[in-house]
């Protein structure tokens, strides 16, 4: 019997776009549950791939017999980005509305392509986040094997994930040619892994993985445009002393974290501050994605205090709010120096505390300090700006 659909946070735009996610993410699932009646063409079917590999006229043929105004979804529009030539063409000439999903954007940059000039706006799908999955959400299995879909709904979620890992360098990295020293990027996604929640260094990362500088950055542009991780910058505007300039490194889910760097036991005490800090870190950049949380975003680290820091500072407009993630369940004033140290910062209008608490609370110097449902309710409702 299958799964229950769980209904996601996307909705979809009215015309065309792209719907972009990591393998597993449930784009066809979202596809075949919120558009119905949308005709399917899944460039992961071989056969069709090679037909129109060999003969991209069949592409507008098959489009050419559909009726005008209809919904076309392409999957994994990334593996032929040249038919977005003829997507173009079919959007102009026949009115038809397209849904180009993919798991990487990075092919369709590297052909030039300009994702049709604007012509399709751009989606992204995530890992469940905690509104979506309801009763069934529990923060100790999220940070152990994670919420991509596809690993939720397994069996064996740690054996699902063994698999994931070894499905993203052989199917997404090695067929797709996205990296020409495939055992070199092996060596340096375990290394990357365990940078999640850090600052990172490039010297360090291509030192340990044995790989060059450049090449380090260039691995860390596959992992971003395969959506499976992303680096925060640093905030850059001056407050009394000079902030570290290096960004954070994010992967978009603690149980892909954990595959990869082989290590899918219970959680350890080392490992739970960075799953926990990273969960909180997508949680919000995936409600961005999906309602505009914020303008833009970012870390604050001062250099001269090296226990000082923000874990994400949020921007709107002129307004700024501050928050920092701990993973601990009591709360001293050691885990409120960063918040502190902040409050000088013109628009500031919230500084939180996110912890694994039991209830919320307020310091007499306006510091809240949420447990985890306060900020998840806060996320549902809309209301985490005040």
């Amino acid at each position: 019997m299958a799964p229950a659909y769980i209904r996601r946070r996307l909705t979809a735009p009215p015309g065309s776009f792209f719907l972009f996610g990591p393998r597993g993410a449930g784009k066809s699932t979202w596809v075949r549950e919120e558009l119905p009646h949308a005709h399917r063409i899944d460039l992961l079917d071989e056969e069709r791939f090679q037909s129109y590999l060999a003969r991209p006229g069949l592409f507008a043929e098959d489009l050419r017999a559909l009726p005008p105004r209809a919904t076309v979804c392409v999957d994994e529009i990334q593996r032929l980005p040249a038919l977005l030539n003829e997507v173009h063409r079919f959007m102009e000439g026949r009115r038809l509305r397209f849904v180009l999903c993919g798991s990487s954007a990075r092919k369709l940059k590297q052909h030039g392509t300009n994702l049709l000039a604007g012509r399709a706006v751009r989606r992204q799908l995530h890992p469940f986040v905690p509104s979506e999955l309801g009763r069934a959400f529990d923060l100790e299995t999220v940070l152990a094997t994670g919420s991509l879909p596809v690993i939720w709904g397994a069996a064996s979620r740690t054996d699902a994930l063994t698999a994931y890992a070894q499905l993203y360098l052989r199917e997404e990295i090695q067929a797709e040619a996205l990296v020409r020293n495939l055992p070199g990027f092996a060596r340096f996604l375990p290394i990357a892994a365990l940078f999640h929640g850090q600052t990172l260094s490039i010297a360090s990362l291509g030192r340990d993985a044995e790989v060059a500088r450049t090449t380090v950055n260039g691995y860390l542009d596959v992992l971003e445009d395969t959506l499976l991780a992303f680096r925060l910058p640093a905030f850059e505007a001056k407050l009394r002393v000079r902030e570290r300039k290096h960004p954070k490194l994010y992967w978009i889910d603690a149980g892909i974290v954990r595959a990869v760097r082989r290590q899918l036991g219970p959680l350890t005490a080392e490992e739970r501050g960075p799953l926990f800090e990273g969960w909180v870190a997508n949680l919000l950049r995936f409600h961005d994605d999906y309602v505009g949380l914020f303008d833009d975003w970012c870390y604050w680290a001062p250099a001269e205090a090296a226990r000082t820091e923000i874990d994400f500072l949020l921007r709107r407009g002129r307004e700024w709010l501050a928050i920092e993630a701990k993973s601990a369940p009591r709360v001293g004033p050691a885990e409120l120096r960063g918040l502190r140290a902040v409050r000088e910062l013109r628009g500031l209008v919230r500084r939180i505390l996110v912890h694994p608490g039991p209830r919320p609370r307020r310091t007499d110097d306006g510091i809240e300090i949420w447990p985890v449902a306060t900020l998840i309710e806060a996320l549902a409702e809309g209301s985490l700006w005040p």
